[in-house]
């Protein structure tokens, strides 16, 4: 589409030209006192059809390089997330949201102008102008050549303009993004910016990145504004030395006057087409700085998995072999050895920071392990496709998050082909039937940004279902109950307990009451594990559980069933 796009702009650039390659033969004839009416009839038929094919063509081409466009668009778009969704998780979380959602968004989308526009129109620009001035040159070389003087001064102007444009344009692009951000993180973070009392702070990062951004765009503008005035005065006025030249020539004998007339309308109608060209080298510079942004996207180190995995787990039992592993430099596991049995009960417990889960996100390849081995069914992850990892592995991270749209459509997200009465049993199974019968729309209600009209437990129990239907054979359930109060928390539990039998269970948890009844219980600290058994036998062998049991238990005690709400 691109292509015939370009031809199509270019036929109609050149039927914008063909008047002026007209009327100079009519001057031509009437100076040569030619009185033929039929034959100055035909002419003036052709500028009318010329104008017309310029009319046409001045449509034709911009929809078809739309609709390339448009397509083009959508693939770096999808291109983006399905690129997002191979990298590691820690990636994507060193990425500020504001400039993912800046540079998938507003900026892919400003692409249009450069791609719907730029090919079709400055190729077709500058194109038809070198037909015109090859013309020109065959009607009198001489005044071709003088006619683009006026072009060359101006170039020499605009060449002083551009200097610095690299970096001028690139700390124009930076400061724009640092307000997209900063505007991104003020918005979302008002409830805590009203409740701490930190407008006065957070909106004077907002004002102050404003004014950055306004004063790299005023402070380029100055520099560039005389160049620039300058440039346009000069450029399009090639009859600045075509007219005195010619009348030298025409003087001197070695020019008639017909071919001189005809050289001025030839060259009037030489620049402009060029000066359309110039107009767009804003436009050009955005395209390369956004093209480079996504490109960096695009080059980043994806994790490393095989499209097709070598063999599938003949069991659901996950080891950990001495894996280490860190954000960054920073190591926070430090040679972690686990035996998950398959359709068996993990919960993992300890600090906070002692790496609970990291070790769980390894196991839902969230991250590579680099050197390190983690096993399913003695088939290691490495060894395995992502789509396959991720269909072994449902989990429920305390973050809980659903999509703005309804309680059906993000329950279904664990499974697409599940049908109505699917998702409405497996919201009877875990608990969340009444939940649902409380919406307004039932099913049917949208949720918000985020899930932002339920609240935390809502939302929790909703990701849960979500899980569930999913029917992976590990479920990772991450703080999952972290914001549901006791009732509900029971509620959960036994849901949870019917909906996974059969399956590998993994449960990171603080309060420990929830996890007594496991099968094996890890204490992690420090990125190592220190302990593991069940709950009475860790009460009589490991210090820093029962120390940890004791301050649970302490707690709840001291906390009145009115506060607990």
């Amino acid at each position: 589409m691109y292509a015939q796009s370009v031809v199509l702009a270019f036929l109609g650039v050149l039927a914008g030209l063909v008047p002026y390659g007209v009327i100079s033969i009519i001057v031509r004839d009437l100076l040569a006192g030619s009185r033929d009416l039929k034959q100055y009839l035909f002419l003036l038929g052709w500028i009318t059809v010329a104008w017309i094919l310029r009319v046409l063509l001045h449509t034709a081409p911009t929809k078809r390089s739309h609709q390339a466009t448009f397509q083009v668009l959508g693939n770096v778009r999808k291109r983006l997330c399905d690129k997002l969704s191979r990298l590691p998780l820690g990636s994507v979380l060193q990425l500020p949201s504001g400039a993912l959602k800046n540079t998938i968004v507003e900026r892919v989308d400003s692409m249009e102008t450069a791609l719907a526009h730029l090919l079709p129109e400055v190729t077709a620009n500058v194109l038809a102008p070198v037909f015109l001035f090859s013309y020109l040159l065959i009607v009198d070389w001489r005044l071709a050549l003088v006619s683009l003087a006026p072009l060359f001064l101006g170039l020499l102007s605009y060449a002083r303009m551009m200097r610095g444009y690299e970096t001028n344009f690139t700390r124009y692009i930076t400061k724009t993004k640092v307000l997209n951000d900063t505007a991104v993180e003020y918005i979302h973070g008002i409830e805590v910016i009203k409740a701490f009392g930190r407008t006065d702070q957070s909106y004077g990062r907002f004002v102050t990145a404003a004014k950055e951004a306004a004063d790299s765009c005023i402070d380029w503008m100055r520099a560039c504004l005389w160049p620039m005035a300058l440039a346009l005065s000069v450029a399009p006025e090639t009859l600045l030395f075509v007219i005195p030249v010619g009348g030298i020539f025409l003087l001197q004998g070695t020019l008639t006057t017909a071919t001189f007339i005809q050289s001025v309308i030839l060259a009037f109608g030489l620049v402009t087409p060029l000066i359309t060209v110039m107009s767009y080298t804003d436009d050009l510079g955005k395209a390369h700085v956004i093209f480079s942004e996504v490109q960096q996207i695009l080059d980043m180190e994806e994790m490393h998995r095989p499209a097709t995995s070598v063999s599938q787990p003949k069991g659901m039992e996950i080891r950990m072999d001495h894996v280490r592993f860190g954000y960054g430099s920073m190591e926070v596991l430090h040679g972690i050895d686990l035996s998950i049995p398959s359709g068996s009960f993990t919960a993992l417990v300890g600090p906070s920071g002692s790496g609970k889960s990291t070790i769980a996100r390894l196991i839902a390849s969230l991250w590579d392990v680099g050197s390190c081995s983690i096993r399913i069914g003695s088939v290691d992850l490495k060894d395995l496709s992502l789509d396959d990892a991720n269909r072994l592995v449902a989990f429920v991270s305390q973050d809980s998050f659903l999509f703005d749209g309804t309680v059906r459509e993000n329950l279904r997200m664990g499974n697409p082909q599940a049908t109505d009465a699917m998702v409405e049993q497996v919201a009877i199974q875990s608990g969340c039937m009444e939940l649902v019968s409380r919406l307004e729309h039932g099913f049917d209600t949208v949720v918000g940004g985020g899930g932002t009209h339920l609240s935390g437990g809502e939302r929790q129990r909703l990701c849960i279902a979500r899980a569930m239907l999913k029917d992976a054979p590990i479920v990772i359930l991450d703080e999952a109950t972290a914001y549901t109060d006791p009732e509900n928390e029971a509620v959960i539990q036994r849901s949870v307990a019917r909906l996974v039998q059969g399956k590998t269970l993994i449960v990171i948890a603080h309060r420990l009451s929830t996890v007594m009844d496991a099968d094996q219980i890890v204490v992690v600290d420090g990125g190592r594990v220190v302990a593991r058994g069940t709950h009475q036998d860790l009460l009589e062998s490991s210090p820093l559980y029962h120390d940890m049991w004791e301050a649970h238990m302490s707690v709840k005690d001291t906390i009145s069933p009115k506060e607990s709400v």
